[in-house]
């Protein structure tokens, strides 16, 4: 716009600063910066996404994403004390307790979006109140030095926990304390005509059956690689990315998908109900479940995508081929039943199992 040679000096200053003023507020760069806080797991999850997948967002957007790390548990208890005020946009939580944040109000709806059709229908939690962000699945792993030296085949069925040649080899996460137990005692409930509502045909049975193989009830699997070094343990559930993190460390370990299925286990995105700037969480959100954004969760932070059209790098593409077949017969349990019995369940399993 051409300033007016004829406006005096006076005159001349007022248009500059009211032109300058213009073109500040029409320069995206210099409009004010906008921030959405997500909260996450600390550690490498929190060093992937602020590295690896925040970077190119904040680019493309103006927007600024800040991490409030914790564990879901420190997550889900700031959004209740948050309730009615929240000071996060959106949050990841596993999805046990996503849940349960689902079932509190603490979430809403993910906008409809193309990204939502390319992700695993399982990945999408009550009606998209939820959706997963990565995926994972909770199966059996065994010790494959073991199981050469004494010419085992690989598992291949839940049930093999309960097979008489491996007493005193198996090893279970408490399903009490731990979602890998949990899974494996609602496996074998369902294989005993059980299902979540109905957990007396797992209880009733398990001791007779799986029972007597087991060594040691584990509160969480840090102590599997060392007794897996120490030839304690043959069998134990695990997850695939679990089984790789061993074998990285040198760990003689690996996967086996029971014919029953493995159990889904995610980590879910939502964007937190009532939040302040509800189209910049729904852009973050939708972000985060698209292509660009889970492949690079996967090339540096070796996050399984919930999006099926991510294509893995060679390095990694026959792990995820194998994962995705994997998927074809994986299970989902019913997480509201669950939350409400729990307390019941982790009871009676203290008592009746492994007392």
């Amino acid at each position: 716009m051409p300033i007016p040679r004829s406006l005096p000096r006076t005159g001349l200053a007022v248009a500059a600063i009211a032109l300058a003023a213009g073109l500040a507020a029409a320069s995206p760069a210099a409009a004010q910066t906008k921030t959405v806080y997500i909260g996450m797991n600390g550690g490498t999850m929190e060093k992937t996404y602020t590295e690896n997948v925040f970077p190119a967002f904040e680019k493309a957007t103006g927007i600024k994403v800040v991490v409030v790390p914790g564990t879901s548990s420190d997550i889900l208890a700031k959004l209740q004390a948050q309730k009615d005020n929240p000071q996060m946009h959106v949050v990841f939580l596993d999805d046990g307790l996503m849940y349960r944040a689902i079932g509190m109000g603490l979430c809403q709806k993910t906008e409809a979006s193309p990204v939502l059709d390319e992700v695993y229908p399982s990945s999408r939690m009550k009606g998209d109140m939820a959706v997963g962000v990565n995926m994972g699945m909770t199966g059996l792993a065994y010790n494959k030095k073991m199981f050469d030296e004494k010419g085992w085949a690989a598992p291949t069925s839940w049930m093999d926990l309960a097979d008489p040649k491996y007493k005193g080899k198996i090893v279970v996460q408490s399903a009490a304390s731990s979602t890998f137990g949990l899974h494996a005692f609602l496996m074998y409930n369902r294989i005993q005509g059980g299902t979540e509502t109905n957990v007396d045909p797992g209880f009733t049975t398990w001791r007779k059956t799986i029972g007597p193989n087991v060594l040691e009830y584990i509160p969480s699997s840090a102590k599997i690689a060392e007794m897996v070094q120490t030839g304690e343990a043959a069998i134990f559930p695990l997850t695939p990315t679990g089984v790789g993190s061993l074998k990285e460390k040198g760990i003689p370990v690996e996967y086996a998908q029971p014919k029953e299925g493995s159990v889904v286990l995610m980590v879910g995105q939502c964007v937190v109900n009532k939040n302040p700037d509800n189209a910049a969480a729904q852009k973050l959100a939708a972000y985060l479940l698209g292509q660009e954004a889970q492949l690079a969760a996967l090339k540096f932070g070796a996050q399984i995508p919930s999006n099926t059209k991510v294509s893995a790098p060679t390095e990694v593409a026959d792990a995820m081929g194998k994962f995705q077949g994997y998927m074809k017969t994986a299970n989902t349990v019913d997480w509201d039943v669950i939350n409400e019995k729990r307390p019941d369940w982790n009871q009676r399993w203290n008592k009746e199992i492994e007392r």
